[in-house]
């Protein structure tokens, strides 16, 4: 999406693990005004059988969730929507699969992103929604199969944590088939308190001054002791007791008649609260108040910035960068090749050009570990690293091209990424490892004018006459390189040109 033609509407999608929530909005001069929500209790992380796969059943309720909304988006363009998949699709072993479908009938891609992007982006819906005040905040936010935590001030988090514990798990842990008794509760909350423990330092040693909850599970706990009379605004300590004997008044959820709970909720009820109050117990809340944002207006916000401002990623990528202390000087010498080729080659696309951006600021991070073999480690270190901005799909894309920079071309490794990358990106890391070789002696004197042209798998580079005859080792370089790229059948044709 070019940010001089951004999109009029946008929408986001949270694929949680106990409903799917999407949120459509008009972008007005940069603002974003609601115009359409829609929600199904879907409850995903119920579906996932013993080994952790999701059953037929729940792919069947999700799919038929996502064909509603996907009836909602047909109009809208490529780039305008984001969708996410959250703890229950980041746990099951047959996501993938499950993706494929989701993505026909929801026409647009859909990203799984890891805890900690997922807490990220909840503190960027909730601060939007509230006023910038300078107040270090802590946020919550229960979801299905996990928790986060977040502290922050205005627009910026500090301190993320994501934890495996969620109303929906909680509760087909502890009060399975709906039975609640105060021995279940309390082993709930000792369970969630257990959860609390390794953050519970750092959390209450960080001096917030306001206690901020987002999601379903905490709205309908605000809006029970409201309707009952047990808080006044927002959720108390003394309120969460009331609930609490109210709650251990009945044997089974489908006894609950707490006002104002909604009968779809009160199977996971007494899971989301145990959370609520384990957490009140260890973090020493008194209050908390609810906020109307939460991770699907974050991810219209960071949506807005990558089509109008600048992509969160992009900064990302930096800090990775100079964490591990890249010769950026290097880097920008191979960017500015890649980019007088894609020219030349006319698919300089804003996309292809921002992934081999990225993928040429961190190729050289593992060489931190070792020097040997630095390319492996340089993905490894891409795959398994928190990327603020990058769902695991944009991490393993990332960490491919990186991977196929140089040695051995793993031709295989492109055949796992989602479409249409599975195609696309292998002339991006053929590009790449040809940039990243004529670069080999990071001298600063430049390059001269390499011609290229590129027809199926056969890529023809032509240097001036007697160039390669002056650089024997870019030659020996780029005859093993023809040997690496042959063996994944692609032919790379070098030449030297007599008409310059």
């Amino acid at each position: 999406m070019k940010k001089n033609n951004p999109p009029e509407t946008l929408a986001a999608i949270d694929l949680g693990s106990n409903s799917f929530h999407m949120i459509v909005a008009n972008l007005r001069e940069g603002e974003l005004h609601v115009i359409d929500r829609l929600k199904d209790m879907v409850r995903l992380a119920s579906g996932l059988d013993s080994q952790n796969n999701l059953t037929e059943d729940a792919q069947q309720r999700a799919i038929a969730s996502l064909e509603k909304f996907g009836q909602r988006l047909r109009d809208l363009p490529p780039g305008s929507v984001r969708a996410v998949g959250t703890n229950t699709l980041r746990c099951a072993k047959n996501s993938w699969q499950f993706l494929l479908e989701a993505e026909r009938v929801l026409g647009h891609p859909v990203d799984i992103i890891s805890g900690m992007e997922e807490a990220r982006l909840i503190y960027l819906g909730v601060a939007r929604s509230l006023a910038s005040d300078g107040q270090h905040r802590l946020v919550m936010d229960i979801g299905g199969g996990s928790t986060e935590f977040i502290i922050g001030t205005d627009t910026s988090p500090h301190r993320k944590q994501s934890l495996h514990m969620g109303c929906v798990s909680m509760s087909q842990k502890y009060f399975p088939d709906g039975k609640i008794s105060e021995k279940r509760f309390n082993k709930a909350v000792l369970a969630a308190e257990q959860e609390l423990g390794p953050i519970k330092s750092a959390f209450l040693s960080d001096g917030w001054e306001q206690a901020v909850g987002a999601s379903g599970t905490l709205r309908a706990v605000r809006k029970v002791l409201l309707a009952a009379g047990w808080s006044r605004g927002g959720i108390t300590r003394d309120g969460l007791e009331e609930l609490k004997s109210a709650l251990l008044e009945h044997s089974h959820t489908d006894q609950l008649d707490l006002p104002e709970l909604n009968p779809e909720r009160a199977p996971v009820f007494p899971g989301g609260v145990a959370i609520i109050y384990a957490t009140f117990k260890s973090l020493d809340i008194e209050k908390m108040a609810i906020s109307d944002g939460a991770l699907r207006e974050g991810l219209l916000t960071d949506l807005i910035g990558r089509i109008l401002h600048s992509d969160s990623r992009s900064n990302s990528v930096n800090q990775l960068a100079k964490r591990y202390s890249v010769d950026e000087t290097h880097s920008q010498r191979i960017i500015t090749t890649l980019n007088s080729w894609a020219e030349e080659l006319n698919f300089k696309t804003e996309a292809a050009m921002q992934w081999l951006e990225w993928a040429t600021k961190l190729h050289e991070i593992g060489i931190a570990i070792s020097h040997s073999q630095y390319h492996k480690h340089s993905a490894y270190i891409i795959e398994n690293t928190d990327i603020a901005g990058f769902s695991q799909q944009d991490q393993k894309l990332l960490a491919t091209l990186v991977r196929a920079h140089r040695r051995k071309f793993p031709i295989a490794l492109f055949g796992e990424l989602p479409k249409p990358w599975d195609k696309s990106a292998i002339p991006l890391a053929v590009m790449l490892r040809l940039a990243a070789l004529l670069h080999r002696s990071r001298h600063s004197d430049p390059l001269p004018i390499i011609k290229s042209q590129i027809s199926k798998n056969t890529l023809k580079i032509s240097f001036p006459s007697g160039w390669l005859q002056d650089n024997r080792l870019t030659q020996a370089d780029l005859e093993q390189e023809a040997a690496y790229l042959e063996a994944a059948e692609i032919r790379l044709i070098v030449a030297e040109r007599t008409d310059d």
